[in-house]
């Protein structure tokens, strides 16, 4: 099948278009055998995704808050001087100074990134061998402990492996061997990765998010999943879709009832699925957390007042539409 694209994608289309027909032309046990291991390579990678993110985020945030204390450290000496106050050093910190970031570590001050340090066990900081990093069979081969310290792995890493894994046979499925296959697996591992995070820290990172928004306006220049003019407006109209119950919200109650990071979320799901989609996700995404959330609440696992992180169902919602279309809305 041809890709059309514009001029300047036209040389890569033709290049994966190549592999997508090789790939197709194998034994449909032999594609998703592939796909499912391919799955879970990129599983194990979320794993250091959803933990690493928000450490590499904050790190960032207190180099800048550090940087600012410094500065407004000179500069309210020099005022003081001026002014012939007395400002001592300790008051200066108390009030520029940002408090930790709650049940995060931040670790050492060496090298943290997606790439180093190595895999290690957090509790004991044994660094993994080979066969203990494998996706799955790691896990299942160290029987669900650390082979140092003994203390239980987190069932999280062979569920994020298991989901990913998942998708990408989903996707191939639902897409066969081609290009909205691959692209689509994409878009549904990071948005995996977003919701586990949000659930973590109630944060959608922009490092995460922006570039999705991007990433679908591309995917769609040539109509992959819906049409360009589809997913330019998608990308607006989710925008402000949220941004206007924010605003509501805040006016009435006087507080804030969603993150900025939602706006984008759902901007992201605009610019891939087209802004005829963003009624259905909307409406399952508020269906399912407020049911999720009084569900909750009547089992003592959520106080009154206390927020819920809407990104895991927008994730949701975004992932049914993407493989299911939009049944409930005509486009």
């Amino acid at each position: 099948m041809s890709l059309p694209a514009p001029i300047l994608i036209q040389p890569i289309a033709a290049i994966f278009n190549g592999w997508a027909a090789s790939f197709a032309a194998l034994p449909v046990s032999f594609q998703y055998i592939c796909t499912v291991l391919f799955g879970l390579i990129i599983g194990s990678f979320l794993s250091v995704v959803v933990h690493r993110v928000p450490i590499m985020l904050h790190r960032l945030w207190q180099a800048e808050w550090h940087s600012f204390a410094a500065h407004a450290n000179i500069t309210a000496k020099a005022a003081a001087a001026t002014t012939h106050t007395a400002v001592s050093n300790e008051m200066i910190d108390q009030a520029i100074t940002p408090p930790p970031m709650a049940g995060k570590s931040l670790g050492d001050k060496h090298a943290y990134n997606l790439c180093l340090p190595r895999s290690h066990c957090p509790s004991c900081q044994h660094t993994l061998t080979l066969t203990e990093n494998l996706p799955l069979l790691g896990y299942l081969l160290c029987r669900g402990r650390c082979s140092a310290c003994h203390i239980p792995i987190s069932l999280r890493y062979p569920a994020l492996e298991l989901f990913s894994a998942g998708l990408a046979a989903g996707a191939l499925w639902h897409f066969g061997a081609s290009w909205p296959a691959l692209a689509a697996f994409g878009l549904a591992t990071t948005l995996l990765a977003l919701a586990f995070i949000d659930m973590d820290t109630h944060l959608l990172p922009d490092t995460l998010t922006l570039p999705l928004i991007w990433a679908g306006l591309l995917v769609n220049l040539d109509a992959s999943f819906t049409s360009l003019h589809s997913a330019v407006i998608g990308a607006v109209a989710g925008y402000l879709t949220l941004w206007l119950v924010y605003w509501g919200f805040r006016l009435l109650r006087g507080k804030e009832g969603i993150g900025y990071g939602d706006f984008k979320l759902l901007a992201a799901l605009g610019a891939w699925l087209g802004w005829l989609a963003l009624p259905q996700i909307v409406l399952l995404a508020s269906a399912t957390g407020a049911l999720f959330g009084l569900t909750a609440m009547a089992c003592g696992h959520l106080k009154k007042g206390q927020p819920l992180p809407f990104g895991p169902f927008l994730v949701a919602a975004g992932m049914i539409t993407l493989f299911c279309g939009t049944p409930f809305f005509a486009g």
